[in-house]
């Protein structure tokens, strides 16, 4: 199986931040033991690094936190098509179109997010990050 992990998931796990962080976590260790293949885009790499960065307060830490996560997760292309489709993808919000454009290209199962709403027009299924770790339990 193969996901797409969401920016707010990884941040969550990252940062610990609550209520959130819990299953976000659960999903890395499924990651980690490789139960399943985790992507982020190239795209929200850059969005992550600037809030792990601000949160730690430290840059060298904030590069060894992102060195780490790219040991747990494939980085995704975001091509010039993805940008040009996602603006005349259904779904509202043009980040959230482009990675949705980035899932689909590759193939991607799920896209894993709080934020499932703003997936419900795309052609790949978008689930929340406990029904996730449900449906892996089921497997």
């Amino acid at each position: 199986m193969k996901i797409l992990v969401d920016t707010n998931v990884v941040i969550d796990a990252l940062t610990g931040r609550e209520p959130w962080n819990e299953s976000a976590e659960k999903i890395f260790l499924l990651g980690a033991n490789h139960i399943m293949d985790m992507y982020i885009t190239a795209s929200s790499a850059t969005d992550i690094y600037y809030i792990i960065r601000k949160h730690l307060h430290d840059t060298q830490a904030a590069k060894q936190v992102m060195g780490k996560l790219y040991s747990l997760m494939g980085i995704l292309e975001v091509t010039g098509t993805d940008c040009v489709e996602a603006i005349a993808s259904p779904i509202t919000d043009y980040e959230d179109a482009v990675v949705e454009k980035v899932a689909s290209r590759k193939d991607m199962d799920y896209i894993v997010t709080r934020n499932i709403k703003d997936y419900q027009n795309g052609s790949v299924n978008a689930i929340l990050p406990d029904d996730f770790i449900s449906l892996m339990e089921e497997e």
